[in-house]
């Protein structure tokens, strides 16, 4: 009974004592357990333990957010996954993992929300390599046991965090677009037509989440202190990073961007995307392009919008040209204003539409350039 008693009442007592309520002596313990209802009485006071455990549980709650950068600036799709990671309860560590992205480490500390911030800067982190990104996840970890693991829904992201999930044998939960609780995330299915629930057991849970569907933390405001997090060993030769090749543009970031005019097959060339290049620039917006319009070879396939390619929800959303296939619809239905140019009446685009233009867009686009 001894034993019992300092488990059920006095334990709980030394860890939160504000949330126990002391009622009666020691001696009074003491005594009930003389009585008939000694039973019923263990039995309700293991469950008023079990209930503060839960509560001391929640206090305990701990995200780690992988941070995205390019070792010189911060991806705004962290500052969603810190938003995420927040909803979530309990302390927000961000890992900035990289090499010579010490600025991006000072940047990330003052964002509102986030406790702490681990540098891992090594040079053998250059490229940002999932084989090698995913041992030093695991060493902080390891470290600090977190509760949640998050990182944005990028290519990136998606790259990294099931290689984590499959080393802490958990199942990971992609996409995520809303959290109800610490264990229950909400994402989409068929191609964003329905909506699925999932509550995860697992003692981590390894989450992505849509950047466009939280809301960006404050970039200013925080005050974190950052700490240097010693490197593991590294798997070295599993792959290697030999170079990176990006195509520089002065318009806004696909994802990022507040404007965006998509093209698709209509457009019927690559040449012919100069007509949203020129309409791109007057109005301050990014230019994307369905898979059709990829597949075809018009433009690279960084400029996809869809489900297998970019998510995007930004203000402005113009479809050119674009029939509106579901898959397409899946990247850009968030949308705040849609407006679609499309010669076909039928054309699906035109019942997820804001505004509809029925017109030829070789003719329609350059007036429009023409009056902005």
């Amino acid at each position: 009974f001894t034993t019992f008693y300092w488990f059920c009442f006095q334990l709980p007592i030394a860890i939160r004592p504000e949330l126990f309520s002391v009622q009666g002596s020691l001696t009074s313990y003491f005594l009930i357990c003389s009585t008939s209802n000694f039973p019923a009485i263990m039995l309700g006071l293991s469950r008023h333990t079990f209930r503060l455990y839960n509560r001391v549980g929640v206090r305990l709650q701990s995200t780690l957010v992988v941070v995205e950068h390019d070792n010189k600036h911060l991806n705004p799709v962290t500052l969603s996954a810190i938003t995420a990671a927040s909803q979530l309860g309990g302390d927000v560590t961000c890992l900035v993992a990289g090499s010579s992205c010490a600025a991006v480490a000072a940047e990330v500390a003052k964002a509102v929300g986030v406790s702490k911030v681990l540098l891992a800067d090594s040079a053998d982190l250059e490229g940002f390599l999932p084989e090698r990104i995913t041992p030093v996840i695991l060493a902080s970890h390891q470290k600090f046991n977190f509760t949640h693991i998050i990182a944005g829904a990028t290519a990136q992201g998606k790259s990294l965090l099931p290689r984590v999930a499959a080393k802490l044998d958990v199942a990971p939960v992609s996409d995520v677009v809303a959290i109800k609780s610490p264990d229950t995330f909400v994402r989409t299915i068929y191609a964003g037509n329905a909506m699925q629930t999932i509550k995860s057991n697992d003692p981590v849970k390894v989450v992505t989440v849509r950047g466009t569907n939280f809301a960006t933390a404050a970039a200013e405001g925080g005050s974190a202190a950052t700490e240097t997090l010693a490197i593991p060993d590294l798997p070295k030769h599993l792959s290697s990073f030999k170079e990176q090749k990006l195509s520089k543009s002065d318009r806004p970031e696909l994802s990022g961007a507040k404007s965006v005019i998509s093209g698709g097959r209509g457009l019927k060339s690559g040449e012919n995307f100069e007509l949203l290049y020129k309409l791109a620039d007057k109005l301050g917006a990014a230019v994307g392009a369905s898979r059709a319009a990829v597949d075809a070879g018009y433009v690279p396939n960084d400029m996809q919008v869809g489900q297998t390619g970019k998510i995007v929800a930004p203000d402005l959303y113009i479809a050119v040209g674009i029939s509106g296939a579901i898959q397409h619809l899946a990247g850009m239905k968030d949308s705040k204003t849609i407006v679609a140019i499309n010669k076909d009446p039928d054309a699906p685009i035109f019942q997820v539409a804001d505004f509809g233009l029925v017109a030829d867009l070789f003719k329609a686009v350059p007036e429009m350039t023409e009056k902005l």
